[in-house]
């Protein structure tokens, strides 16, 4: 059986898809017709896009920014190992450090902690995820 020869050109949400970054093509689709992909530093809008070797793509997952040069455009999607082979990754992402939970404030008596207690905890969460 043959292999099916590498297609110079594909559209943006179909290799993002093949090169495993979203779960689903309609996943993939959606990023890019949100408007926050870029292809060679133009915004791009529509999934059916075509790229190809060479172009670098930029575009938002989970919680960091993915910026990725295509060395091949594949045929399918297949397993990890040979979609790893599709891109080089320009911007890998950085570790995150975990931050400490806040404690719990202290009460004085013990029980249950009053309103003010609570609104100071809350000040203390608020302030550390910013």
């Amino acid at each position: 059986m043959d292999a099916k020869p590498e297609a110079a050109r594909v559209r943006l949400d179909k290799w993002l898809w093949f090169a495993r970054f979203f779960k689903t093509r309609s996943l993939a689709t959606k990023v890019v017709a949100s408007g926050h992909v870029r292809v060679n530093g133009t915004h791009v809008s529509k999934p059916s896009t075509n790229v190809g070797k060479g172009d670098t793509v930029t575009f938002p997952q989970a919680r960091d920014v993915r910026v990725i040069r295509i060395d091949a455009t594949g045929s399918r999607r297949g397993p990890a190992t040979e979609a790893q082979a599709l891109y080089t990754d320009l911007a890998p992402p950085q570790p995150r450090t975990v931050e400490k939970a806040p404690s719990a404030p202290a009460f004085e008596g013990g029980g249950r902690p009053t309103k003010r207690d609570r609104r100071k905890f809350d000040q203390v969460r608020r302030d550390l995820l910013e």
